[in-house]
């Protein structure tokens, strides 16, 4: 039954991505029209979040900001769901990667890397990385969804391209049996996720705030002496998006332990400050306290 249900849904998500992306985002304007006035979606804690991360606004910016929001996380949605039928011609012309022979010197050295990126922009379309780089396993690392329908049409929009989506629980298993098999790839961590409070180790200030951070990437780079690159993805306008690739590390290993985590989460700090809009102020990010 699981299985006919994924299908099917599979099915009409794909006919709405058929659509010209001037009818979505027609579409779009009306769902962040219903989730700002109507649905008010989750609109305590966005400006909750956001009063706590800028306590020098005043409350028209607070709700100008949440507003910009609703509008820019619609148009998230669409753009998402429009990966199952986008050209590979299109997606490489409305999201682009400005400096992808950066990672080539790599694996010309025959190394593997990892980048950080947060929930910001629209971080689903780094899965068209394959049309800029070929030959090169690129895996994002998902927590797989209880849903099992959404799981599988979350993949679907993710491997279009020739991604690996790769389940959180496998990823050390996976590439150090990559690094023994000489296979070269390129690993997508989100670095803004809440672990468990159980699973917390590490603390930090970020956007004004005592944050817990996870440390999968800091202890996984350190262990397999990758090189590490921050992805800072701007957008452009509309539909539009550019990628560029920032070196943190050469060789994580010759990091400090939590260095990594420190300086990846600062410059998403940064990149948020810039254009808080595009940051995804919805999650309960604080719901744990120290």
């Amino acid at each position: 039954m699981n299985k006919i249900y994924s299908l099917l849904l599979y099915r009409f998500v794909w006919l709405i991505s058929l659509l010209p992306y001037k009818m979505l985002y027609i579409i779009s304007d009306f769902f962040s029209f219903l989730l700002c006035y109507v649905f008010k979606y989750r609109k305590k804690v966005i400006e909750t979040n956001l009063r706590n991360s800028f306590p020098e606004k005043s409350d028209n910016e607070i709700s100008n900001i949440r507003k910009k929001f609703y509008k820019h996380i619609s148009d998230y949605f669409l753009e998402t769901v429009k990966l199952l039928s986008v050209s590979e011609k299109e997606i490489k012309e409305r999201c682009k990667f400005l400096n992808a022979e950066m990672l080539e010197e790599y694996y010309k050295e025959g190394k593997s890397v990892l980048v950080i990126l947060g929930h910001y922009a629209n971080w689903e379309l780094m899965c068209n990385y394959t049309l800029w780089s070929e030959n090169i396993d690129f895996m994002p690392i998902y927590k797989p969804l209880h849903n099992k329908a959404m799981d599988y049409l979350y993949i679907k929009m993710r491997s279009r391209f020739g991604a690996k989506p790769l389940a959180k629980n496998d990823v050390f298993r996976t590439l150090l049996k990559y690094k023994k098999e000489g296979i070269l790839s390129l690993t997508a961590f989100v670095g803004d996720q809440t672990p468990r409070k159980k699973n917390i180790q590490y603390w930090t200030s970020f956007l004004n705030q005592d944050t817990p951070i996870f440390l999968g990437v800091d202890k996984i780079a350190h262990k397999l002496q990758s090189p590490v690159v921050f992805v800072n993805m701007n957008k452009v306008k509309r539909g539009y998006y550019e990628v560029e690739l920032v070196e943190i590390t050469k060789d994580a290993s010759e990091l400090p332990l939590h260095a990594l985590t420190e300086i990846h989460t600062r410059m998403l700090e940064n990149q948020i400050k810039k254009n808080p809009e595009y940051w995804l102020w919805s999650h309960r990010r604080w719901k744990h306290k120290r």
